[in-house]
Formats: C-alpha cells, sequence, structure tokens
C-alpha cells in the first residue's frame, strides 16, 4: 500500500497538521490519565479503520506502559474486566462521538452523564477534543491510504 500522497512531506499539510497537533497538546495535558487519553485514540481508530493512527497508539500505549491485555480488548471494552468505570465511560464517550451519523440526536444525555461523573468540565472539554481531533486525523490518513506497521513510539515528538 502506498499513500495517495507525501502528506507528512507536503509544506502545505504541513502547516495544517501544525495546528491539529497544537490542539491535541493542549487537549492532552487536561488531567485525563494518559492511559485513558491513549485507549480513547486507539478505539476512536479502530471505529474509523485508520490502521495508521492504530499502530501509531498503540504502540504510544504500550511504551508508556499499557498491556497487552488492555490493548488486545479495547475493541470489546464492554465485555473486558480490564478497565476501570471512568475508561469504560471515556470509551463510550469516544464511541458515540465518533459514530454521530449513525445516531440521530448524536451523543445520547445518559453518557455524557456518565462521563460527567468521572472528568472535571475541562476534562470533559479534553475527551471531547481528543475524540474530534482523531476523527480529523483517521480521515485525512484513511483518504490517503497511509500504510500502517512503521511507527516508532515517539516519531512526531
Amino acid at each position: 500500500m502506498e499513500p495517495r500522497l507525501n502528506f507528512f512531506g507536503n509544506a502545505y499539510a504541513g502547516k495544517i497538521l501544525k495546528h491539529i497537533n497544537s490542539a491535541a497538546k493542549v487537549a492532552s495535558e487536561s488531567g485525563v490519565p494518559t492511559a485513558t487519553q491513549e485507549l480513547v485514540k486507539i478505539r476512536v481508530s479502530q471505529i474509523n479503520g485508520c490502521g495508521f493512527c492504530t499502530d501509531m497508539h498503540t504502540k504510544d500505549a504500550t511504551a508508556a506502559g499499557e498491556t497487552q491485555q488492555r490493548l488486545n480488548l479495547v475493541a470489546a471494552w464492554r465485555e473486558a474486566t480490564v478497565y476501570t468505570e471512568a475508561e469504560r465511560a471515556a470509551l463510550e464517550l469516544a464511541e458515540q462521538g465518533t459514530r454521530i451519523a449513525d445516531a440521530a440526536g448524536g451523543v445520547p444525555d445518559e453518557v455524557w452523564a456518565d462521563a460527567a461523573k468521572h472528568f472535571d468540565e475541562e476534562q470533559l472539554v479534553s475527551l471531547l477534543s481528543l475524540v474530534a481531533i482523531m476523527n480529523a486525523y483517521n480521515r485525512v490518513n484513511v483518504i490517503n491510504q497511509q500504510p500502517a506497521g512503521s511507527y516508532q513510539p515517539g516519531q512526531f515528538g
């Protein structure tokens, strides 16, 4: 598989990515645990079929100390017993926020309320933003047919 264009080597794309990356950095500084952030990024990427981002975030999570068992079970998190209630709430918010087109009316109030039990307002802003940013990254990579597998942890800073 070859990418349709060298998005990461394109100067104009670099201008765009600079702003998306800046937003992602701010969103990551909210106090939401890094493990939760990575689980959300992985789940959003799985739903969107983004191999590049799934590869990236599973490797980054592993480098940050995440267990293989938890990474293996992200796609089946509802049936898994290895996630905290806060992580489960974040994963549900991520799924509902990614599948907006599948549910008329958007994210259900009970999903938001459950997330709000575990995260303060700044953290909710962060989670909502991470879901939106990951959806943007996923679309760039899926549309461009960015190949997966060669990412090295920390490669992008």
